[in-house]
């Protein structure tokens, strides 16, 4: 079977005296009869071709959802008296949520299946999920599109009816003390960008004096009498809201890359108006919390890495102040979490995570939490009592499963109250982590994690790279139960913690963006090539992957390094930077400036065109390509890949395989569902075993 005909039609795009001719802009026609045929022949397409290794797939698939315990249940908490929890029915797609009075569970009752609302939908989110605090109401949202564009529902939980209230185009909600009024971020549904904090009352919905809610997609029903408490303005900033952990307060938040202000409203206040804590000032980024007399302030305001600050509330600036707990040029705060007396932060040290416990009042380093896998990722779990010293805290490495611990921060005792269990034949020891460090062209050196199985540690096996490396986003080498598929079959993988992620801290990532953004892209080209140097991999066995922000570092690899690879698989990839970039009415774009650039500025436009995947196409020989999206993606929308591999076809000059798959019903996360979202990694890995088996 032949790919399927692109049409090419000449569009021209003209920008700072500059021309780009895009003679397949046509494919940006959502829902046209045109588009839907051209992608409808892609799949068509791509299951004519893998059809060698379909038994494969579906092998692979079976393994890994025989890898998943049925009736798997999360670890319990309590949250203001009650016991809360999510399990699985055997064979079912998604989760069950219980609560219970009783710490022995005895009396759990279920307050919500996602499995009802998800009936004969092709898709299913649940958004936010938040209990009044007198615990008789459940403020909950769901998205059936795959669009983040989520709806409101408050059930009963007496009665476990819902009222009669329907909000849509919702991301966020937040209870106030009189358990009737609600805190709602609203979402602009073309740019999908969360710009307006409102509040409502349901006492009339609960009196039943009002009929269902029929709102359109722009505003709440006036029958709620909504009141609009912030808007935010500017378009490169987004806006959300949330209760502290103290309870105190409800803070709105609003942020862009590089910015950030909070705002704060008493809870038992609902109509207050809102104060800010800290007035917004380009390039402070903090982060609040609060306890006792004071917010507890995450603030880049003196450190690049972050420092804690202890700020009375009712005063608005730090500075000058003695942080708390202060920067460290080798640390980098990633978090933290409040205790009765301790203050517990999440930090990265030479790329490894770590969770370190200080005294709250004089911030006082105490110690921290030992680890001993040589790759592996800690991190904070739910801990709602801000007035006890035990914390939970979870565990995972690329070898070892996840696991959630208690300890006692004062004597420093541990029980492990999780480990997850692995359906079928595991045995962690069969499996070995290492990690390495390449040196990149510039002398940087870049943390590399890698796990193989035991049985083929040697270098005559193909391994996958994968990476991200943006908006100074961490990829943790957690674990992964379906990658043992790969694994058993012989294949390494390996993550290259490249600059423009987080993994050691701020001035990674800020070497790795703007200006700066090629360095994430040959970091990791010099991460693939070391694989090779150092024999742990040999040549034309080297496979990359990465998805969003991480399948344009595939793009622009592909051009530049396309004899590196044996094989490349791009998940929802931003391919078409400039283009993108320049049309602010496309989802997310406006807050993306501080990230790429703004190309209506011509420093920026240039140098953003130098390395768009899209734009950079040309005649050279590409490897194997497998290239995925969702039709209702949100961050990256799907036309970007179909372009993109229209124009690699008609380009390459080898004889590999290009492949382009659109997922109809998902978005930009791939199919939804426990068991569903493995048909999107077994494709993946029936790709390349079909590749390096030569199948396909």
């Amino acid at each position: 079977m032949q790919p399927p005909f692109a049409k090419k039609n000449s569009t021209l795009l003209k920008k700072h005296g500059h021309t780009r001719n895009d003679e397949y802009f046509w494919m940006n026609q959502r829902d046209s009869q045109e588009v839907l045929d051209y992608l409808k022949q892609e799949n068509e397409y791509i299951d004519s071709i893998l059809e060698p290794v379909g038994a494969l797939k579906t092998e692979l698939l079976e393994e890994m959802k025989e890898r998943v315990i049925p009736d798997e249940m999360s670890v319990p908490y309590n949250d203001r008296g009650f016991w809360y929890w999510h399990a699985y029915d055997e064979g079912l797609e998604y989760p069950i949520y219980y609560r219970s009075k009783l710490e022995d569970l005895s009396d759990a009752y279920r307050i919500l299946d996602c499995n009802q609302l998800a009936k004969d939908k092709d898709y299913f989110a649940l958004g936010s999920k938040q209990v009044s605090p007198d615990g008789k109401y459940l403020a909950y949202s769901t998205d059936t599109v795959s669009r983040r564009l989520y709806t409101l529902y408050i059930r009963d939980l007496d009665t476990m009816e819902d009222l009669a209230i329907s909000i849509p185009n919702i991301s966020g909600v937040a209870w106030a003390d009189d358990n009737r009024t609600l805190f709602l971020t609203l979402k602009d549904t073309d740019t999908l960008r969360s710009f307006k904090i409102v509040r409502i009352n349901i006492q009339a919905v609960i009196e039943g004096k009002l009929s269902d809610n029929k709102s359109d997609n722009k505003e709440i029903s006036d029958s709620l009498a909504p009141k609009v408490i912030y808007t935010e303005d500017d378009d490169t900033f987004s806006a959300y809201c949330y209760r502290t952990k103290s309870e105190k307060y409800i803070l709105i938040g609003s942020d862009s890359t590089l910015t950030t202000e909070y705002q704060y409203i008493p809870t038992a206040e609902p109509l207050a108006d809102p104060i800010v804590i800290i007035p917004r000032k380009r390039g402070h980024e903090y982060q609040a919390d609060h306890k006792g007399d004071f917010f507890y302030i995450r603030s880049n305001q003196d450190h690049k890495n972050f420092a804690i600050y202890r700020l009375p509330v009712g005063e608005n600036s730090i500075e000058g102040q003695t942080p708390l707990v202060p920067g460290r040029d080798k640390v980098f705060i990633d978090d933290f979490d409040l205790f009765a007396s301790k203050i517990v932060i999440e930090e990265r040290e030479n790329g490894l995570s770590q969770l370190s416990v200080n005294n709250l009042d004089s911030g006082e380093y105490e110690y921290r939490v030992s680890f001993n896998d040589p790759a592996y990722v800690a991190y904070l779990e739910i801990n709602t009592n801000i007035d006890s010293d035990k914390m939970r805290y979870g565990y995972q490495s690329l070898t070892t499963p996840p696991s959630v611990y208690q300890t006692d921060l004062n004597n420093k005792n541990t029980v492990t109250l999780k480990e997850k269990e692995i359906g079928g034949v595991f045995d962690k020891t069969n499996y070995v982590s290492r990690r390495f460090f390449a040196i990149a062209r510039d002398g940087e050196k870049i943390p590399i994690s890698y796990v193989v199985h035991k049985d083929y540690d040697n270098p005559e096996i193909p391994i996958l790279l994968y990476a991200y490396g943006s908006y100074g986003y961490s990829i943790s080498p957690y674990f992964s139960a379906s990658r043992l598929s790969l694994l058993n079959r012989g294949f390494g993988y390996a993550i290259a913690h490249i600059r423009g992620g987080g993994d050691m801290g701020r001035y990674w990532y800020e070497d790795g963006k703007l200006l700066k953004k090629m360095n994430t892209f040959t970091d990791f080209i010099d991460c693939g090539q070391y694989l090779i140097k150092e024999n742990i991999v040999s040549e034309n066995s080297l496979y990359a992957m990465g998805g969003s922000a991480g399948g344009l570092l595939m793009g622009v690899v592909a051009n530049m390094a396309p004899k590196d690879y044996r094989g490349i698989i791009a998940a929802v990839p931003f391919v078409d930077v400039v283009t993108t970039m320049l049309d602010d009415s496309i989802p997310l774009t406006t807050g993306e400036y501080d990230e790429w650039g703004n190309p209506n500025v011509e420093k920026f436009y240039h140098y953003m065109l130098s390395y768009s995947p899209y734009d950079q196409v040309k005649k050279q020989d590409y490897p194997h390509m497998l290239i995925t999206t969702g039709y209702h993606d949100s961050q990256v929308q799907y036309w970007e890949p179909a372009k993109w591999t229209a124009k690699l076809r008609e380009h390459n000059t080898a004889d590999t395989l290009i492949l382009f798959k659109t997922e109809m019903s998902a978005g930009h996360g791939g199919q939804s569902g426990r068991y569903k979202q493995f048909e999107d990694v077994a494709l993946n890995y029936a790709f390349l075993l079909g590749v390096e088996s030569k199948r396909i």
